[in-house]
C-alpha cells in the first residue's frame, strides 16, 4: 500500500492551485501554438514579431527581458527572423555597443496579418470567461507574478 505524505490545508490549496495552473497553461499554450506554426513561425520568433508589432524597436537585452529568455537565445531568434527579412539590427550612432531592433516592412506586413486572427483566437479562448473573470483572474496572476519575482 503507497503512504502518501499529509499536507497542511494551506500545502494542499497550493498544490491544488499548482495543478490547476500547470493543466490550463499547457491546453491554453498547445491551442496558441497550434496557431503560431500555422504561420511557418516557432513561438520564439512570433513572440518577438508580437512584442516589436506593439511596442516598437527595442534594443535585444529589452528584448530578452520581455520575452523572459537569455540574451544568447534571443540573439538566434533574432538571427533567424533577420534571415526572413522579418526585422533588422539598427547600430545607434551614440553608443555603437547599443544595437535596436526593429521589424522591417515584411515584418510589419506579416504582423497586421497574422496577429488580428491570433487575438481573436486568444479571446475564443478566454471567453470561457467572463469579462469581470478575465479582468479579475489577469490581476490576480500578475499579483502573483510579481510576488514571486520579488523573492
Amino acid at each position: 500500500m503507497a503512504h502518501y505524505p499529509q499536507y497542511t490545508s494551506e500545502e494542499n490549496q497550493a498544490l491544488d492551485l499548482w495543478v490547476k495552473l500547470a493543466r490550463t497553461f499547457a491546453v491554453f499554450s498547445r491551442c496558441s501554438q497550434e496557431h503560431i506554426r500555422s504561420c511557418d513561425l516557432t513561438p520564439s520568433q512570433f513572440a518577438v514579431v508580437e512584442c516589436l508589432g506593439h511596442k516598437g524597436e527595442m534594443t535585444l537585452g529589452e528584448l530578452s527581458g520581455k520575452m523572459l529568455m537569455s540574451c544568447g537565445n534571443m540573439t538566434v531568434v533574432v538571427d533567424n527572423l533577420e534571415k526572413e527579412g522579418l526585422v533588422e539590427r539598427i547600430r545607434s550612432e551614440s553608443d555603437r555597443r547599443v544595437i535596436r531592433v526593429r521589424l522591417t516592412a515584411a515584418g510589419v506586413e506579416l504582423f497586421a496579418r497574422i496577429f488580428p486572427d491570433h487575438a481573436k483566437l486568444v479571446a475564443k479562448l478566454a471567453g470561457v470567461l467572463s469579462s469581470d473573470e478575465q479582468q479579475q483572474l489577469a490581476t490576480l496572476l500578475k499579483k502573483l507574478g510579481l510576488g514571486l519575482s520579488a523573492n
